[in-house]
C-alpha cells in the first residue's frame, strides 16, 4: 500500500457549464486525480453548478436572504479534505465567476479553527488547475493560489498546470480533432505541469500530515496577545 494511501483529495471544478460532462476542465483534472488515484489517494470530484451555491461570505446563506444553500454539507467535504484542487475556465483573462464564488465561500469558513487555534486550513494544500483558449493561466493562478494561502492552506512549488489554444476562437482543450486525436493531450508542457503539480500536492499534503500539521507556536489565535506577537511575553512562546 502507497504510503500516499491515507490522503484525501477533493477536485471542485467551477466551470461555466451546467453539466459535468460537457466541461473541458473536468478532463484536465481527471488527469491529476488519475496520478492520486494510481497512488492510492482517495479522490472525489465537486461540480459547483451542481448544487446550490449562492455568492456571499457567511457558512449558511439562507440566514442572510437566500432560499436554498448547499454550501454546508458540502463544506464537510472540503473540511475532509488534505488536498483541494480548484479547476476553472478563464474568460477574459481571469477565473470563472464561480470560481470567485467558491474563493468568497471558503473565505466565509476563515473563522473556523482547528484544536490548536489556528485556521482549519492548515496542515492542508490546495493547487490549481487552468484551461482556455486566451492567456491568463498564471494569472488566475496567482489568484487563486494567494487567495488559499491566505486563507491557510500550504501552496507547493508549481501548484498550477493548464492549458490554452490560440488567441481567439478555437477548439477548447480536449476537443476532437479530424484525425481523432483530441486537442491539447500531447502538449508536453501541460503533461508536464500537471504531473510535477499533482506530485508535488501529495508530497506536501503527506509531510504535513505526518508532522501533524504545523505547530502552535506563534500562529495560536486563542493564545495571540499584543506581546506573544513578538514571542517572548507570553510564557506559551518561551523557549
Amino acid at each position: 500500500m502507497s504510503e500516499l494511501s491515507n490522503l484525501k483529495a477533493l477536485f471542485v471544478n467551477t466551470s461555466l457549464k451546467r453539466e459535468p460532462s460537457e466541461s473541458h476542465t473536468k478532463l484536465l483534472m481527471n488527469a491529476s486525480a488519475k496520478i492520486m488515484t494510481d497512488q492510492g489517494v482517495s479522490v472525489e470530484h465537486l461540480h459547483m453548478l451542481s448544487h446550490q451555491i449562492p455568492p456571499g461570505i457567511y457558512p449558511d446563506m439562507t440566514e442572510h436572504g437566500w432560499d436554498n444553500d448547499d454550501w454546508p454539507q458540502l463544506w464537510e467535504k472540503v473540511l475532509a479534505a488534505d488536498i483541494l484542487v480548484i479547476g476553472t475556465p478563464l474568460w477574459l483573462g481571469e477565473e470563472s465567476s464561480v470560481c470567485r464564488i467558491l474563493i468568497e465561500r471558503l473565505y466565509g469558513m476563515s473563522g473556523e479553527l482547528n484544536a490548536k487555534g489556528q485556521s482549519v486550513f492548515y496542515g492542508k494544500v490546495a493547487g490549481c488547475v487552468v484551461t482556455g483558449n486566451e492567456d491568463g493561466i498564471k494569472h488566475a493562478a496567482m489568484t487563486i493560489g494567494y487567495a488559499m494561502s491566505h486563507l491557510g492552506y500550504s501552496i507547493p512549488p508549481q501548484a498550477d498546470c493548464g492549458w490554452i489554444g490560440e488567441a481567439g476562437p478555437g477548439p477548447s482543450y480536449g476537443d476532437k480533432q479530424d484525425d481523432g486525436s483530441r486537442v491539447g493531450f500531447d502538449n508536453e508542457f501541460t503533461q508536464r505541469n500537471t504531473t510535477i503539480m499533482t506530485w508535488n500536492l501529495m508530497h506536501l499534503a503527506h509531510m504535513l500530515k505526518q508532522a501533524g500539521g504545523y505547530p502552535k507556536q506563534g500562529n495560536d489565535r486563542n493564545a495571540w496577545d499584543a506581546g506573544a506577537r513578538f514571542g517572548y511575553e507570553n510564557p506559551e512562546y518561551r523557549s
